[in-house]
């Protein structure tokens, strides 16, 4: 088992670890309970009764923090003619074929989100086993192929983050930074729990959310509302 430091103990006894927190009481204990020198990412685990074998319980999709995330995101947009419009938008690349090439033969990975247009998805196709283990792959499902690149981008730089189940049915979202003032959180979590309650499959009976709980960065997690009646 692992021990945690002195910094993570003094934390932990500021926690009623029986308590199920509101949104607001846990994100104003949050600031309190952040072990680490750097301003620290919070992030949302939700544990869910799903069965993700199944093709309507696959819990995926996106959802727009009202917050922002606090992180700076580095968009690729992968367009045959409107790489301008994309790098106006905020992207911090943009290009087509070339920029494939360069990922393929360069081992290259300075971004961490991938938009683009129809027409590049045949080429995007070719790299699948590269960009789809790392999670880099656009999907129309997650807003990140379409027409409007710039639009796309926007969205993306002002708070848009996907979500998905993992095989044992959890979702890993970060909302933000201790730094964040609570109103700002509070939002962010809301608009989280919010979204995974709306998408709650019609086939599962009983309990859906069987936990829900927030963390810092090397910090002690706090049971939270999670909404569900």
């Amino acid at each position: 088992m692992k021990k945690h430091g002195k910094k993570y103990q003094a934390a932990l006894k500021l926690i009623d670890e029986k308590k199920v927190y509101t949104v607001q009481e846990a994100c104003e204990l949050i600031k309190t309970t952040s072990t680490t020198k750097f301003d620290s990412s919070v992030g949302i685990s939700m544990c869910l009764n799903i069965n993700t074998t199944l093709a309507d319980q696959q819990i995926r999709g996106t959802v727009v923090l009202p917050g922002g995330t606090g992180k700076e995101v580095r968009i690729l947009a992968l367009t045959h003619n409107k790489a301008e419009e994309a790098i106006a938008a905020g992207a911090s690349y943009a290009g087509g074929k070339e920029m494939l090439e360069k990922i393929l033969n360069e081992k290259w990975f300075d971004f961490d989100v991938i938009c683009a247009t129809p027409d590049m998805m045949g080429e995007i196709g070719k790299a699948g086993k590269v960009l789809g283990p790392k999670g880099l792959m656009p999907n129309p499902k997650t807003g990140t192929v379409g027409m409007d690149i710039a639009k796309m981008v926007a969205e993306l730089k002002g708070g848009k983050v996907e979500y998905r189940a993992d095989k044992n049915g959890n979702v890993n979202l970060l909302v933000g930074k201790v730094s964040f003032d609570t109103a700002k959180l509070v939002d962010n979590v809301n608009t989280v729990i919010n979204q995974i309650n709306k998408v709650r499959p019609q086939t599962v009976k009983g309990i859906y959310v069987k936990t829900c709980k927030i963390h810092t960065t090397m910090g002690p997690s706090i049971h939270v509302e999670h909404g569900e009646l």
